[in-house]
């Protein structure tokens, strides 16, 4: 019978982490539907730790990959390893213990409580018939007071906002325990104080596999600087200077293909945007956290003010040499 605690994947994704493995390595891999290929074949490495954002146009197959990555959708060919392991035979529940979903516009079933939705989190690590331990009660604590629900934890969900409701979804993930979370477009709808305050939440989120580690070995269970491990999270995101101020790696896409990986600075120029988006952009360095900062122009725009500046230094120059 598949074990239903998270001790035994746990030690497992934490030495894959310390060993510098990739959270994702995709070979060759093609996505799609109905026979029509939408992804791919592609190639990416998607690093252990960090928070990666997935960006590209409406259409370019950057949801299509996540589900890829949840096993929602079937390999049309090549391969996936998470953390070391290929994907194909993880049982459905064991996969759920490494890898967390929070899809785009999650379904609220009616009448349902914050502290009811937030232990749906702790399905992957029981059996079938499971009641609810005192280790569940510590991880849906803890969930809630991280994402700031404690005081709304027995409202009916249909009462809240929806900056409140990504929180409470949020929670959710926080209490499945995996080292793993992907986002489906999570600041869809959010007003830009509640982006800025969710995708903070997602960029600290911290990896499970390093409290069950064992401490012998700093690197498996923790920082060296004393700082918790945080989760791997793959958020697909819409907004580009939210995906710079917050995300470590950024992939680019665009037409089903990888146009660009790397840095936020590394990825984040205007030639790369210019070919993933069709945007004409100028990139500039943030003044207080130096981030790359995207400011788009409108097509003709930028050529328009530098014929004028031209011009405008002719005149000036023909008027001085009269």
């Amino acid at each position: 019978m598949e074990s239903t605690g998270a001790s035994t994947d746990t030690p497992a994704a934490a030495a894959a982490v310390a060993a510098g493995t990739p959270a994702f390595r995709l070979r060759g891999v093609c996505l799609g539907y109905g026979g029509a290929r939408i992804v791919g074949p592609l190639d990416l490495d998607i690093p252990a730790g960090v928070s990666t954002a997935i960006i590209g146009a409406n259409g370019c197959g950057k949801s299509t990959l996540l589900r890829g990555l949840t096993r929602q959708l079937p390999l049309m060919g090549g391969s996936i390893e998470v953390l070391g392991t290929p994907v194909e035979g993880w049982p459905a529940r064991a996969y759920a213990r490494t890898v967390a979903l929070l899809p785009q516009s999650p379904v609220v079933p009616e009448g349902m409580s914050v502290e009811q939705l937030v232990e749906r989190g702790r399905h992957p690590h029981r059996s079938w018939f499971g009641a609810r331990t005192r280790r569940d009660e510590a991880v849906i604590a803890s969930a809630l007071e991280r994402t700031e629900l404690v005081e709304l934890a027995g409202r009916d969900i249909a009462e809240l906002s929806g900056g409140q409701r990504q929180r409470v979804w949020l929670a959710l993930v926080l209490a499945q325990e995996t080292p793993i979370v992907l986002l489906d477009e999570p600041t869809s709808y959010l007003d830009m104080s509640h982006q800025v305050e969710l995708l903070d939440m997602v960029r600290a989120l911290p990896d499970p596999s390093a409290d069950g580690a064992g401490g012998a070995d700093e690197r498996a269970g923790g920082r060296a600087d004393g700082q918790r491990r945080r989760a791997t999270t793959v958020s697909v995101l819409h907004e580009l200077n939210m995906a710079a101020r917050t995300a470590d790696f950024i992939v680019a896409m665009a037409h089903g293909q990888v146009v660009a990986s790397g840095t936020p600075a590394d990825v984040l120029t205007p030639a790369i945007l210019a070919e993933v988006f069709d945007l004409e952009a100028d990139v500039i360095p943030d003044p207080l956290l130096g981030h790359p900062v995207v400011l788009a122009r409108g097509k003709g725009q930028t050529a328009a003010v530098e014929g004028g500046l031209s011009a405008s230094l002719s005149n000036g120059a023909d008027d001085g040499a009269s």
